[in-house]
């Protein structure tokens, strides 16, 4: 199943007036402007996703901070975006997909087949010259039934044990998996066992993925081949979305772990290992370097 739509090609569905329902899901972590950005210019008839009250449940730290919502709480939201059984859906935001990629695995997993990402987002489809829209879009409320279960995903005490069988993946920035800086969640470092992946290395200098063979390539030096099992985490559950569709096109299947470092990392009893290599030095309870650094601001590994 085709995970990436072009900007050409999502031109070329629009005009021929195939039903298409677009998702617009600006949001990168420590800002608050996605949707004022949104207000001054989107692919016209998108919709405007919050992120952190539609895509996530209240932070909790026993949960992490975006945990997933109730399916009756996502398929109420699903109805607002104008979401209809059978349609298809287009999500995109302008940071290459990291917090696009979260709605994505979300109706996947609630059963809707035909979702897909635009590949390069917002800065594709300008760049084409497409054509944009300022102002909010309401659309007629959709009445998709969503379920649950579509894509793989593993808990807390799964993510624990996933390296002795597996491949578990960190979609954060190196510096955050190697303990150097934690802008964010309590403990710094990694789970142990994990292999540091960042997502940015998911997408070429324009935006856009990586091709299937470029992508196969960078996650066969990880470890990852045809008779691995494979799960991936980030820092809350959202651009792990990402690397998991970089998995898909590269021809893996993967599982996320929707708690994620959040989660990890707030539980005293779990180890954190620090350093480049996945079963560094280890520690328990330690706090680790909690000073905002360059990753504050960034959506990788949120």
């Amino acid at each position: 199943m085709s995970t990436l739509i072009s900007a050409p090609e999502l031109r070329n569905r629009l005009d021929s007036g195939e039903r298409t329902v677009l998702l617009d899901v600006r949001w990168v972590l420590g800002r608050t402007d996605g949707h004022s950005e949104y207000l001054a210019g989107h692919l016209p008839g998108a919709v405007f996703v919050d992120l952190p009250t539609e895509l996530a449940d209240h932070a909790r730290p026993g949960q992490g901070r975006h945990p997933l919502p109730s399916t009756e709480r996502f398929q109420g939201a699903a109805r607002q975006w104008g979401i209809n059984d059978g349609d298809t859906v287009v999500a995109y935001d302008n940071s290459g997909g990291m917090a696009a990629a979260r709605v994505w695995w979300m109706l996947r997993n609630a059963g809707l087949e035909s979702v897909y990402l635009l590949d390069g987002g917002l800065a594709a489809w300008r760049a084409g010259g497409h054509p944009v829209e300022a102002g909010e879009v309401r659309p007629v409320v959709g009445s998709v039934s969503l379920g649950e279960g579509g894509l793989p995903a593993i808990d807390e005490a799964e993510a624990a044990q996933w390296h002795q069988s597996g491949v578990l993946l960190d979609a954060r920035a190196g510096e955050r998996y190697r303990g150097e800086v934690e802008p964010i969640d309590p403990r710094a470092g990694h789970i142990p066992g994990a292999v540091s992946a960042p997502t940015t290395e998911n997408l070429a200098p324009d935006g856009t993925f990586l091709p299937a063979q470029e992508l196969r390539r960078r996650f066969e030096a990880l470890g990852v081949d045809g008779s691995s099992t494979v799960a991936v985490y980030c820092g809350s559950g959202v651009t792990a979305s990402h690397e998991i569709v970089a998995l898909h096109i590269a021809g893996y299947k993967a599982a996320l772990y929707p708690g994620s470092f959040s989660q990890w990392s707030n539980n005293s009893g779990n180890p954190v290992a620090v350093g480049s290599a996945p079963l560094e030095e280890s520690s328990g309870d330690d706090v680790g370097p909690s000073g905002r650094s360059a990753a504050a601001g960034s959506s990788v590994g949120s």
